[in-house]
């Protein structure tokens, strides 16, 4: 065990070096990405609520809170914009004077330093709209923070949904249609009413997006309603909106790092802190077992100080995957929004001889975390969330529906209605 630790920890240290390189090559600056390896534990959600998705109402008082940390410490000079996008993250191509009040850009002046804590860090926030930066229009915002006033020195980017409500949302999340499905299967159905709002052509004007969990890769964007019926549009097509239900997330507690908790098996604390994770199963089993979970989502959180911001301690957290899919068929990744669920060198599990397992390192702030295993088939290269951990249509599930609308004639696209679902919650 001690050498697979060794092993995990340099490992993680050798990717903490090559992943800027890598992720500016192979990200795009219109989705959630991190560009820089010592920036970690990225928050960003309606203060309304903590972890919640980051969508609030237009010229409505509602804003959403960025936190994140830097590895490095000291203080940098990190400034931020928004950009407006259409529905599928493309630039509107608009002046930022027709979407923006105020200023264009302005420097993250919220900085506190680490306590007490065996990784220093600078912890960063961020409240948005304020004084200088607010949104005048609905829609896709693409929040870009940089270093330096150079907005090419990216360091982080968070998708921010601005609604301004138009139209009246009915939904319901139903079993999957097909009866080959009906097991493992959710199914959106929804009726949007526009009432007086102008609409030449509802096929063309308006769109509606479908994300589970707050996933943007699993988004499905309807452009054409099942039935219109006066100023309803209907959307119940029995092949639409039907999402694999997958299954409960995955998760463990580090709250506290002076006993073990569920999923735990080791706890180590010297020049660094190490937490050596219980052996996770495959999880594609016949039957379904309920089990609670945050959708996805992680809380920082600390049992042992006063505010997890500045006094939450990083650790080496050491997951390991035992299952019957073989190494040469594939590979596995764990992901989840602390990794905004990316599929790539960081989160690839590596298969050790030795264990006969499959082994990866992360390094994670104290708190309550989310995380399921992606398979990538090596034939195909297509990733798989069901392969390691199962469907089931009694899954716990949200759902975030968001309708879109392009006047006739405009030159961008308006969010005009966002509603929150859940499978269980009516």
């Amino acid at each position: 065990m001690n050498n697979i630790i060794t092993r995990l920890i340099r490992f993680t240290g050798l990717l903490f070096c090559i992943l800027c390189a890598l992720n500016c090559l192979a990200q795009t600056p219109y989705a959630d990405s991190v560009y820089r390896p010592e920036i970690k534990s990225i928050e960003f959600y309606n203060t309304k609520k903590k972890a919640s998705f980051p969508v609030i109402t237009l010229n409505s008082g509602e804003t959403v809170l960025l936190a994140f940390d830097n590895l490095l410490g000291g203080t940098l000079n990190y400034h931020y914009t928004i950009e407006h996008c259409d529905n599928s993250w493309n630039p509107s191509n608009i002046s930022p004077a027709e979407y923006l009040k105020n200023y264009t850009d302005d420097r993250v002046a919220d900085y506190s330093y680490s306590i007490a804590t065996v990784q220093k860090y600078t912890h960063y926030e961020l409240k948005l709209p304020n004084e200088n930066i607010t949104p005048k229009i609905s829609g896709n915002y693409i929040l870009k923070v940089y270093e330096d006033s150079d907005p090419s020195k990216l360091v982080l980017t968070r998708r921010l949904y601005v609604v301004d409500s138009k139209i009246s949302i009915t939904a319901e999340v139903v079993p999957s249609s097909d009866n080959t499905t009906r097991q493992t299967n959710q199914k959106i159905n929804f009726t949007l009413d526009y009432g007086g709002l102008r609409v030449q052509n509802p096929r063309n004007d308006i769109r509606a997006l479908v994300i589970q969990n707050a996933r943007s890769e699993t988004g499905i964007l309807s452009t054409q309603p099942t039935y219109i019926r006066g100023t309803q549009l209907i959307y119940s097509d029995i092949t639409a909106n039907d999402f694999p239900a997958v299954n409960e997330f995955r998760h463990f507690d580090t709250r506290t790092l002076k006993v073990n908790s569920e999923h735990i098996l080791h706890i180590y604390r010297d020049t660094v802190n190490t937490v050596v994770m219980l052996t996770d199963p495959d999880r594609n089993k016949a039957n379904y077992t309920l089990e609670y979970d945050l959708n996805g989502s992680y809380y920082v959180l600390n049992q042992d100080g006063t505010d997890p911001r500045t006094d939450a301690d990083y650790s080496h957290m050491l997951f390991s995957l035992k299952t019957t899919l073989q190494p040469s068929a594939g590979t596995p990744y764990i992901v989840g929004r602390f990794n905004d669920y990316k599929l790539d060198d960081h989160s690839k599990m590596n298969f050790d001889a030795t264990s006969s397992k499959f082994v990866n390192a992360q390094f994670l702030k104290q708190g309550v975390y989310d995380y399921a295993y992606v398979w990538v088939d090596k034939a195909t290269g297509k990733p798989d969330i069901t392969a390691l951990e199962g469907s089931y249509f009694e899954t716990e599930n949200d759902y975030q529906l968001l309708i879109y609308y392009r006047p006739p004639g405009a030159r961008w696209e308006e969010l005009i209605g966002y509603k929150l679902l859940n499978s269980v919650k009516k």
